[in-house]
């Protein structure tokens, strides 16, 4: 666990799990804040986990979630009222602490000097010159003008955006491309399939975006806050405004744990698990491995998912396991499928189909 201390009242710092709470708790934090989205990340747990545990330890927590790369000032307001009324020490948290830090910086802005606020968040490790003007605009926003342009703006740095840079690339050298993304680490999430199934283990399917993005790209690490196609340029957060002469929109899709209630308590735990999610397909591959006999259930949800091909193979891979394990005929597989098909075209997979009793859980 990550802990940056801000001043005595506040710290803030990345992503934390529910086994972190505790550690909050007996370092003396008398309450935590969370100001991530549930869903943002692939190894993210959701915020119902962050408070089951909090609430064990006697904690207030509240969540103010804020879209990454979209501080907006009335975000900074409603951190500043919540900061004031909370008990203190507060500990703060997002994907990175940046967010936090910065919602911190904008709601100190007429209250503490710029430099200390600057500093105060130097020391902790975050950068803020993104948001200066912000800042000493009195935590509001300030009208912007052009801080770059590029031949193409590619806003995520997922397969798709290095894939399309890539792509680009290899036909013309000398385009200046920009792909805008606020992440650090690139995860493949294709191979968390075969984490599940045993075959890789989690670690070798991530890589820090630097890494994976290709020679020649230019890393604006941020995210998108606004588009402005009217002057063909993209506000990031802190009011830095990109533009492009060709804008690719690829961010990917984000997971909605919370449309099933109960879901995000369960995740992995009780033999509930997803491999969608970074920290989640060991557990799969473990609960595969425990299961001798009984039955399992894998579900598939209706379209727009990000692989229909996951949950299936999840359960091929499974059931070939069991089979070298000897034991498949003592296991009942149900496939619940949201859909009357595998996939959109029925016909693309009939030998699929066969293996699947077209009865079994639709």
């Amino acid at each position: 666990m990550d802990i940056r201390t801000l001043n005595a009242d506040i710290a803030v710092g990345p992503q934390i799990t529910p086994a972190d709470v505790a550690a909050l708790a007996a370092a003396g934090y008398r309450a935590i804040l969370c100001n991530r989205p549930n869903g943002e990340g692939a190894d993210q747990p959701g915020f119902a986990e962050i408070a089951q545990a909090a609430q064990a330890c006697g904690l207030p927590v509240h969540h103010l979630p804020v879209e990454s790369g979209t501080v907006r000032d009335e975000d900074a307001q409603a951190f500043g009222v919540l900061l004031a009324s909370l008990p203190k020490p507060v500990f703060a948290y997002c994907r990175t602490g940046t967010r936090s830090a910065t919602l911190w910086a904008l709601s100190q802005a007429t209250k503490l000097p710029l430099p200390e606020i600057l500093q105060r968040a130097r020391s902790a490790g975050y950068d803020l010159q993104a948001v200066v003007r912000r800042v000493a605009n009195g935590g509001q926003t300030p009208g912007g003008a052009i801080d770059a342009t590029h031949d193409i703006v590619i806003v995520g740095g997922g397969a798709a955006g290095a894939a399309v840079a890539a792509s680009l690339l290899a036909r013309r050298r000398d385009l200046d491309i920009a792909i805008i993304d606020p992440a650090e680490v690139h995860y493949y999430q294709p191979g968390w399939t075969m984490v599940g199934a045993g075959v890789f283990k989690p670690e070798v399917t991530a890589r820090t975006m630097a890494s994976v993005l290709p020679r020649g790209v230019r890393w604006l690490k941020g995210a998108v806050a606004a588009f402005e196609s009217e002057r063909d340029a993209v506000v990031l957060d802190g009011c830095r405004v990109v533009r492009y002469r060709q804008l690719v929109v690829c961010p990917g899709l984000k997971l909605d744990w919370q449309a099933i209630p109960g879901l995000p308590e369960t995740l992995g735990r009780h033999g509930v698990t997803s491999n969608y999610r970074y920290d989640l397909a060991p557990y799969t591959w473990e609960l595969v491995q425990r299961l001798r006999g009984g039955k399992a259930v894998f579900t598939q949800p209706p379209m727009p998912i990000k692989c229909a091909g996951a949950p299936q193979k999840a359960m091929y891979l499974s059931a070939d396991h069991w089979r070298r394990q000897g034991v498949l005929d003592q296991v009942d597989i149900d496939f619940c499928n949201a859909g009357a098909v595998l996939f959109g075209v029925a016909d693309y997979v009939p030998a699929l189909m066969e293996y699947i009793a077209p009865t079994a859980c639709t």
